[in-house]
């Protein structure tokens, strides 16, 4: 299976199941596409009708190219066939039960009063409620005990907002540092936060002990004070900037995201990117919204359109800062053209339900932190263990060959079959398709491929 497209002036076509990339000129891509459904007297014919107005377009240089893509065909590099649906199910038994990650939920409540939060701003359709030391001892324990072999061992510290309760945070790593040793066991860290706690002591914490620092942030003033309120209703955008500054600049510009968020009010999301750049921000994410179609905020069909005219714009303007020595990092553009995830990855996707868990403050485990509160896909507690094998089980018979709508998709082995939260809550089941997020991030998919493909070529990475 292949997939042309043209972008930025570029002739593209990846080899699905190889992850070749190819850039080549007008005949080779116009020949590609009809290769294997022609004869070559038949492609021939087309490709001299086609280029009529071509002199350099001949018989003979139609037979140079079309054995060229013959010869990267044996190779492997064109129309490889796929041979991992076979691998599919039998990736996530082989790794029996074993847990590499969970998402601490240290606070289910929050200072501010985002009306777009999926997390019913810090309280996932519950109490307000925050984490104990000692829930949270417990959950770094049962992940040591149920992390096999494993070494590295992630722990995220999310909410609500994590930092509501910090004291927790600090003793938790404390623990973790002294268990680590004691397991041979090594804990990275990431801390998810808001901003508006962020002081000295924060940031000196947070620059020695977390691997990983996410930021949240719309971009511009007006568009981050809509959504981004405290309970008065007054924004925040004034407030975390300049704490987010100066986070950032005694981490040394690396190992953060600001994560940000589009919606229907600002599908033109470039200039959100171009506000973070212009604060001195190098290392970004937006992500679209996920909310009920009828919701205010939800993106529309225009917004859509909108949204991937401006990943391609987005493209391109990293590209020319490239060329300027002002490089920036799009999370969703991060791709190893050489090397990648593994095929197991590939297929299998993120691991919720199966190596990666969210724990609530009162200990339940459930497959990632969208799904906390879904009382259905409760998979236990980190005192008994994990009591709902049937649960646990659909998310590890949940892989891209699980979902028939994916078997075709030329992105399929990119997405892993994309988020199984968001799934469930567009369609009622983690195995549907939540089809706008695929579109979207089909054309992130050609965007990034371009980008790797062009720096490839001018020999910057991007770096």
């Amino acid at each position: 299976m292949i997939h042309a497209y043209q972008l930025n002036g570029y002739n593209i076509v990846l080899d699905v199941c190889s992850g070749a990339v190819h850039l080549v000129d007008e005949l080779a891509f116009s020949m590609i596409q009809g290769y294997e459904a022609q004869s070559f007297d038949e492609l021939r014919s087309a490709m001299l009708e086609t280029f009529r107005d071509e002199p350099a377009v001949t018989d003979r240089e139609i037979e140079r190219c079309y054995h060229e893509i013959t010869a990267l065909k044996e190779s492997g590099q064109l129309f490889t066939p796929d041979t991992f649906a076979p691998m599919a199910g039998s990736f996530k038994e082989k790794s029996g039960d074993v847990i590499k990650a969970l998402c601490l939920h240290v606070a289910h409540t929050c200072n501010l009063n985002c009306s777009y939060c999926f997390a019913s701003q810090g309280k996932y359709h519950g109490e307000r409620a925050v984490m104990s030391a000692e829930v949270g001892k417990r959950a770094l324990d049962f992940l040591i005990e149920h992390s096999g072999r494993r070494r590295n061992l992630e722990v995220d510290f999310f909410g609500g907002e994590p930092l509501m309760n910090f004291a927790v945070v600090r003793e938790l790593v404390a623990y973790a540092r002294v268990r680590e040793k004691e397991a041979n066991k090594n804990f990275r860290f990431t801390l998810t936060t808001n901003g508006m706690l962020i002081d000295d002591e924060v940031i000196e914490f947070a620059n020695r002990e977390m691997s990983n620092v996410v930021l949240s942030l719309d971009g511009r003033k007006e568009v981050h004070d809509r959504y981004r309120v405290d309970y008065a209703g007054n924004g925040s955008w004034e407030r975390i900037v300049p704490k987010f500054q100066k986070l950032v600049e005694a981490r040394g510009g690396k190992n953060y995201y600001m994560r940000g968020t589009f919606t229907h009010q600002n599908p033109d999301f470039l200039a959100d990117i171009r506000q973070m750049l212009d604060l001195g921000f190098t290392e970004l994410s937006m992500e679209p919204v996920v909310c009920a179609p009828g919701d205010p905020s939800a993106l529309t069909e225009e917004d859509l359109q909108t949204v991937m005219h401006q990943y391609e714009e987005l493209a391109a303007l990293m590209l020319e800062r490239d060329r300027e020595g002002r490089p920036f990092t799009f999370y969703h553009y991060m791709l190893d053209l050489s090397g990648g995830p593994c095929i197991y990855k590939r297929i299998s996707g993120c691991g919720s339900g199966t190596e990666y868990m969210a724990v609530t403050p009162w200990g339940d485990l459930y497959p990632c932190h969208q799904f906390v509160g879904e009382e259905r896909f409760r998979l236990g507690d980190i005192w008994n263990g994990l009591d709902n094998p049937e649960v646990r089980g659909e998310f590890a018979a949940c892989n891209v060959y699980a979902k028939p709508e994916c078997r075709d998709c030329w992105a399929r082995l990119y997405c892993s079959g994309g988020c199984a939260a968001n799934a469930w809550h567009a369609t009622g089941s983690i195995t549907g398709v939540y089809e706008s997020g695929c579109r979207l991030f089909r054309k992130r998919m050609e965007c990034a491929i371009m980008l790797a493909a062009a720096r490839e070529l001018s020999g910057q990475d991007g770096a």
